[in-house]
């Protein structure tokens, strides 16, 4: 891979970025059976103050929460797009976020598609790659360490939640 093709990743401040001007997220490919990642996720994301959309047209309702079709038929435009569909399936969700304006797509743990965050960012998206949005707002919120885990974040005070 040539400089010129390199994909960029975004950086922990770009994230932090991200996620306190975030109001809203659409979570496309979310499962209503709770052993799912994606349903993890979602349960996580619902007690945040974000305005957490559901997107599977498989579903009526996730967590008791209306679910959409498509990103098409959202009430509004949300600010993250994350991504729990399989690689092939990106590039259709990574265009349906162009057209209805979103402005940063995030492809969870595992996921990666560097010709879709290619499409993306010269769209003018930033684009998170292989990232757990869960973790990092739990990590930036500093409440990770409630699971045991390091939050990443060195300070003698509390961080005030997100």
């Amino acid at each position: 891979m040539t400089i010129e093709t390199a994909i960029p990743e975004a950086t922990a401040r770009e994230r932090l970025h991200i996620i306190q001007t975030a109001r809203s997220v659409a979570l496309v490919g979310v499962s209503a059976n709770p052993i799912r990642s994606s349903n993890f996720v979602a349960t996580y994301l619902v007690r945040t103050p974000l305005r957490t959309y559901p997107v599977n047209p498989a579903y009526d309702q996730v967590l008791g929460i209306d679910c959409y079709p498509s990103l098409r038929e959202l009430p509004e435009v949300p600010d993250i797009v994350d991504v729990f569909r399989r690689p092939e399936a990106i590039p259709a969700v990574v265009d349906e976020a162009i057209a209805i304006g979103a402005k940063v797509v995030w492809f969870q743990l595992g996921l990666r598609h560097d010709e879709a965050a290619r499409t993306a960012i010269d769209a003018g998206l930033t684009v998170v790659q292989d990232r757990c949005l869960k973790i990092e707002h739990a990590r930036f919120s500093g409440k990770l360490h409630l699971g045991g885990f390091d939050t990443g974040v060195i300070s003698s005070k509390r961080r005030l939640p997100l």
